[in-house]
């Protein structure tokens, strides 16, 4: 089977948010981990779902989506870091979700170039 490295890194991804969230739901921050919990692992979700697409169209449409969630992710990223709420070490996970944006913009374009030519 083909290495899908958007799947393996959005997968990894989402299973670090699942610690971050543990951690920062110990030191009773519930809002925000919520947040971040639910946009992070969303990105995998439909990325898993553009892999099933039904046409080309779909499978931009999660794509895309995906791409939106990655976003909202950095946002809360983001916010937990400059806020300080808890003292913790986000720019790994900035850096990751960076380069999953990084990709998924990527496949975006090359998708939606591909869909303009046909």
């Amino acid at each position: 089977m083909k290495e899908n490295i958007i799947k393996e890194k959005s997968f990894d991804f989402a299973l670090e948010v699942i610690e971050s969230y543990k951690k920062l739901k110990n030191e009773n921050e519930f809002v925000l981990s919520k947040q971040l919990l639910r946009s992070g692992t969303s990105i995998g979700a439909n990325i898993e779902e553009a892999t099933a697409a039904e046409s080309r169209k779909d499978f931009l449409h999660k794509m895309s989506i995906a791409s939106k969630e990655a976003r909202e992710t950095m946002y809360w990223i983001k916010l937990l870091d400059k806020s300080q709420i808890i003292n913790f070490e986000y720019k790994t996970y900035l850096e990751k979700i960076q380069e999953i944006i990084r990709i998924l913009t990527a496949i975006v374009k090359s998708t939606s170039n591909e869909t303009i030519k046909n």
